[in-house]
Parts: C-alpha cells; sequence; structure tokens
C-alpha cells in the first residue's frame, strides 16, 4: 500500500479520535477500515506516515500540529492561538484546580510513585481532599502499595490521563529542574507569625532571618534559617526540592491571565496555567448554598408571622 493512500486516512482518523492514537491502533483501525485491499499496511508504513504528517503540519501556515501525547498522536492547536480559542471555550478552557491540588499534583508528578504520608511530610498538611480530587479527575491513579513500608499505604502515579492533559508523551518530558536549585535541603514556606510584618521588611530593603522548615532527601523535616524574601514560596516541582507549606489552611485559588495561557505549551507553564477549576465550582456551589439557606429562613420567618 502507498504512503499517498495511507496518510489521508491516518489524518482522518487522528482528527476524529476523542483520544491519542498509539501507531498500533492506527495499524489496527486503518486497516479494518480498508480490509479489503489486500495490500494491508504495515507498522513501518505507518510510523513513515506520521513521520510525514508531523512534518506537513509543522509549517507555519497550519493553526494546529500533531503532537504525541499520553502516548498516541493528537492534533492539538498551536499555543499561538491559545488565546483566540480561549473566547470560544470560556471556562472550560481554563481548567482549574486549586493550590493544595496543583501542588500535590506537581509533587506526585516528580517524586512517583509516593505515598500520601510521603506527601505530606513534604507538604506539611493532610492531603486528602487535595488527592481525592485528582483521582476523581482521573489525574492520577492508585499503583498499587509499598510493600515495604509499615502498613503498607497505597502508592499514587500520574495516569495517562495526565500526560494526554499536559500535552506530554511521559514523564520525561516534564521541565528538568535547574541544577543549581538542586541541593539536599531546601528554603520552605517561611513560618511568619508577624502578620505581614517581614514582607514589608523585604519591601524596604531589610532582611530578617526568620525561623523556616526544610526536608531532606529521605523526607526528614528539620528546622533552619534564612532570609525570607517572600511568604509564599513558589514550587518548584524538583524531585530533590519540595517546599513545605506550614499552614493548615486551605491556599486560595491561583489567578490566571492571559500570558499564562499563552505559555501553556510548555509543560511546566501548562501545569501551573491549569489552575483550580474546582475552586470556582466549589465557591458557586457555596454561593448557591448560602442562597438556599437564606430562603429558607425567609420562608419559616414568614410562617412564624
Amino acid at each position: 500500500m502507498e504512503l499517498s493512500q495511507i496518510i489521508p486516512h491516518i489524518e482522518a482518523l487522528i482528527f476524529a479520535s476523542d483520544k491519542p492514537l498509539t501507531n498500533l491502533d492506527l495499524v489496527e483501525l486503518l486497516n479494518n477500515a480498508i480490509g479489503f485491499i489486500d495490500d494491508r499496511a504495515t507498522l513501518d508504513q505507518v510510523e513513515s506516515a506520521v513521520d510525514g504528517i508531523h512534518e506537513k503540519y509543522s509549517a507555519e501556515f497550519y493553526a494546529f500540529e500533531l503532537k504525541q501525547s499520553g502516548g498516541g498522536w493528537q492534533f492539538l492547536t498551536k499555543k499561538e492561538y491559545h488565546k483566540t480559542i480561549a473566547q470560544l471555550n470560556g471556562d472550560k478552557f481554563l481548567k482549574r484546580l486549586s493550590s493544595a491540588a496543583l501542588e500535590t499534583l506537581a509533587i506526585i508528578a516528580y517524586k512517583q510513585p509516593i505515598t500520601k504520608s510521603e506527601i505530606e511530610a513534604i507538604r506539611g498538611v493532610n492531603c486528602d481532599y487535595a488527592v481525592q480530587k485528582l483521582l476523581e479527575k482521573d489525574l492520577v491513579i492508585i499503583a498499587g502499595r509499598n510493600e515495604e513500608a509499615v502498613g503498607k499505604p497505597l502508592i499514587y502515579t500520574t495516569s495517562k490521563s495526565f500526560m494526554d492533559y499536559f500535552g506530554i508523551n511521559n514523564t520525561d518530558d516534564l521541565p528538568k529542574i535547574n541544577e543549581v536549585l538542586m541541593e539536599e535541603l531546601v528554603q520552605a514556606t517561611v513560618v511568619n507569625n508577624n502578620n505581614g510584618q517581614a514582607e514589608n521588611e523585604v519591601e524596604e530593603g531589610q532582611a530578617s532571618a526568620d525561623k523556616i522548615l526544610a526536608v531532606t532527601e529521605t523526607g526528614e523535616l528539620i528546622e533552619n534559617t534564612a532570609l525570607a524574601a517572600n511568604e509564599d514560596a513558589e514550587m518548584t516541582g524538583d524531585e530533590n526540592m519540595t517546599d513545605v507549606v506550614t499552614t493548615d489552611e486551605e491556599p486560595a485559588a491561583m489567578e490566571i491571565n492571559e500570558d499564562d495561557i499563552d505559555q501553556a505549551g510548555d509543560a511546566e507553564a501548562t501545569i501551573a496555567a491549569v489552575a483550580a477549576q474546582e475552586e470556582i465550582a466549589r465557591d458557586k456551589r457555596e454561593t448557591n448554598d448560602e442562597t438556599a439557606e437564606d430562603k429558607q429562613v425567609k420562608k419559616e420567618d414568614s410562617t412564624e408571622s
């Protein structure tokens, strides 16, 4: 079978599919579709055809491209057009996670396989809710149990949907951590009980030595001292570097602007830009609950009158 015959069928299959298609998927579907032809398509032919399609849509005048994502092939809009199509998709385009879920997802992505207690040792707070939400969204999966740990706790890894969602083929495609940041100890979120005093001092150029927590590669929490530059230390996602959140409060949802979306082609920027649809939904539910409660109170007052 000639490549010129195969290519249009492969383009149609990838375009119509709602999930990434592997080369083996394409071989099977292709031969099922045109099985009446004696000369059946081979894996080598499909791979050559896919390479040709990839090169074809890499040209600047196409608004989309063929990308390997989640182990298969998909047509995806090029990142320079993200702001344009965001007008059509609205909130659906701006998928959001709470900051807690986002931090938890990043920790799992870089430290997998990992147990819940190990996640909590890194974040410093309970992560039951965040992990449950990530499981519901199929971004992480339970990969088994740690047979060597006490109690044989569940271990978590990212899912195939995670790779598909963020447009990466495997975890090796996650952004590499800057070598200069790879230290055994990491500065964590500053423990500051002075209600913003440290932040004001930093703005005025007055450095203050605040007590912070740090975590070693073995997961041991220790006390350390360092100069505080910002109360909200940003997660790096490094497998050797992890921030410790020292408050029990749920972090606020991250705000996303158009510049964040424009950079979403990069896996690291995508993780930052995926921020917190659940937080919005939760706010809407709370608003609806408050409205319903007010109506019930008014109804009861009216009945008593």
